[in-house]
């Protein structure tokens, strides 16, 4: 795959999640859409949302309840597009939600792989591939972001790096949607530092790659060490999400 075709395969599977086109992600103008349960959306999004703003970096595509339509299209039409994601412009946004009994709530940035730039990189451990039946023992706090227990049927994927016959690092893809496979890494805190994560992301990119899928990586962008990985191993800032709640979510 090429990084257009990847970034394409990406842009597919968000129309899917928000229910619009893939070239309304790449228009000049801000599209906003009906927030509705869609078929094939990634199966941890909880549908209908209240609101989520999706950017590759050309406009926002708003999915929005119809009662906040007219609140979100004023807000995208007062501020540049970066600045929507940005505080001050949210606490102006969160102010206008609160009549709705709504607020934002997570905000993430998420990468997709360059194949020019993708290698598999070396840690000076032991990392092996895991299946179903390797890492069905490893659901446990130190893995939590690499395979999650509430959604394990999900997990079809592993890297594991090994020091001796110690688990030191964990790497895992989940099948969230049908072309698009999401890594998640866990790495021991005493052996941070130390290469482990790049090495095991990019190990599992390529996995993935091979298995005809496209590997996507999720991060705040505070969490500068999970962006660095990212961006280390051959991963670049594909597209941001902000999505709202009902203010009864915690």
């Amino acid at each position: 795959m090429t990084r257009a075709e990847i970034v394409r395969i990406a842009a597919e599977q968000s129309a899917v999640d928000c229910g619009c086109v893939a070239g309304d992600f790449f228009r000049a103008e801000n599209v906003i859409v009906p927030s509705r349960k869609t078929a094939g959306a990634r199966v941890y999004l909880e549908q209908p949302l209240a609101c989520n703003l999706i950017s590759y970096g050309a406009n926002i595509v708003a999915c929005v309840r119809e009662d906040l339509r007219e609140t979100v299209a004023e807000y995208l039409g007062r501020h540049p597009v970066a600045h929507c994601f940005e505080t001050p412009a949210l606490h102006e946004f969160d102010g206008a939600l609160a009549r709705f009994g709504v607020r934002s709530c997570y905000m993430a940035e998420y990468f997709l792989p360059d194949p020019r730039r993708l290698r598999t990189r070396d840690c000076g451990y032991d990392c092996r591939t895991l299946y179903a039946a390797d890492f069905r023992g490893l659901y446990l706090p130190a893995w939590k972001n690499a395979v999650c227990k509430a959604r394990a049927e999900y997990d079809v994927l592993c890297v594991g790096a090994y020091d001796g016959d110690t688990l030191i690092g964990l790497a895992g893809a989940s099948a969230d949607c049908e072309t698009m496979w999401q890594i998640g890494i866990d790495v021991l805190p005493q052996y941070r530092r130390k290469g482990i994560a790049s090495a095991l992301t990019s190990r599992l990119a390529a996995e993935i790659l091979n298995a005809g899928k496209v590997p996507f990586y999720c991060a705040a962008w505070s969490n500068l060490g999970s962006v660095r990985n990212a961006l280390s191993c051959g991963f670049f800032p594909a597209w941001t999400e902000l999505t709202c709640f009902g203010t009864e979510k915690p």
